[in-house]
Formats: structure tokens, C-alpha cells, sequence
């Protein structure tokens, strides 16, 4: 992983948090809620719906109509893979994959599909050391 593609993803315009609910005691919902104050659009994934820091959630990356820049992928190691495999097919420009999610496999695939990775880093941790 490179700084360009750490600092291209926190340029990014709209990330899907795939994960994201309502629970405000979950680590998504505090970075998603840290990358909206910070006038990015967000996009909450999650299969039981509704709505999150006033946006739409939906059930799945496919289900998004719009375009994604980044996919913040906080769901379990063992289950990561599958969300990197949506997320290159959903068109996104890259994955995050934070701190304790690692899935080398997956990585490599979204690479080989062109997109950029960073995997085991925190979005607000590198957010404050670079800006």
C-alpha cells in the first residue's frame, strides 16, 4: 500500500460503508459519521435497512445507484473477501478495509481489478496525520 492511494481514497467524494446501522456504538457508524462531517457523502450497506445520519441505507453495494469512490469494508476478516468481490463489480474505485480486517486474498484481486487498497488502517487516524 502507498501514500498516494491513502491520500486519493480520503480525497474520494462518496463512500459506502457497508456494515453501517444505527448502532452509534459501533466503530462504522463513528467513522461514517467522521467522514460525513468532513463533507463526504456517505453510504450506509446493510441488509436490515432504513436510514443512518439522515441517509438511505441499502441492502447491498448492488443496490446503490449511484457511484462509489471508496467502499469501507467493516465486516469480519473471514467475510471481507466477499465484500471486496461486490465492491470491484459495483464499479468503486477502492476499498478500505480498517484496522484488524485483513484479507490478503482480496486485496490482491481488487489490485488486479484496478483498484486502490489500504487495509489494516484507520480512515481517522490517517485522516489526522494528514491533514
Amino acid at each position: 500500500m502507498a501514500d498516494n492511494e491513502i491520500d486519493r481514497m480520503l480525497d474520494a467524494r462518496v463512500w459506502a460503508f457497508v456494515g453501517l446501522s444505527g448502532d452509534r456504538t459501533r466503530e462504522v457508524y463513528r467513522q461514517a459519521s467522521l467522514m460525513q462531517q468532513r463533507g463526504k457523502k456517505i453510504v450506509p450497506v446493510h441488509p436490515d435497512g432504513g436510514e443512518v445520519l439522515g441517509e438511505k441505507v441499502y441492502a447491498s453495494l448492488a443496490d446503490v445507484p449511484d457511484a462509489i469512490d471508496v467502499v469501507g469494508v467493516y465486516r469480519r476478516s473471514e467475510f471481507a473477501g466477499a465484500v471486496v468481490d461486490e465492491a470491484v463489480a459495483a464499479g468503486a474505485k477502492g476499498v478500505w478495509l480498517p484496522l484488524n480486517v485483513i484479507d490478503d486474498s482480496a486485496a490482491r484481486r481488487a489490485r488486479d481489478a484496478g483498484l486502490d487498497v489500504v487495509m489494516d488502517h484507520c480512515p481517522a487516524v490517517e485522516w489526522a496525520a494528514r491533514r
